[in-house]
């Protein structure tokens, strides 16, 4: 399982997120079937998320949620 850190510009900012490979896969289905660009999900989820949590953890649980309640299909 490789993990991939990438650089996400949300809110005028460069912001690094370590995901693997997969939720990243996933994570990019889920844009293209929302026709949202990456960035505004990581962004949304930014601002959803309590100010200690992990933005990582985040979009890993928005990710697996997306997978579980079937949005994908």
């Amino acid at each position: 399982m490789a993990i991939i850190k990438r650089s996400v510009n949300i809110q005028g900012h460069a912001t690094s997120i370590t995901l693997e490979e997969e939720f990243w896969h996933i994570l990019k289905a889920i844009s293209k079937k929302t026709k949202r660009p990456i960035r505004q999900i990581v962004a949304e989820l930014d601002e959803k998320k309590a100010p200690e949590d992990n933005l990582s953890s985040a979009i890993r649980v928005f990710v697996l949620k997306s997978v579980q309640d079937g949005s994908l299909d």
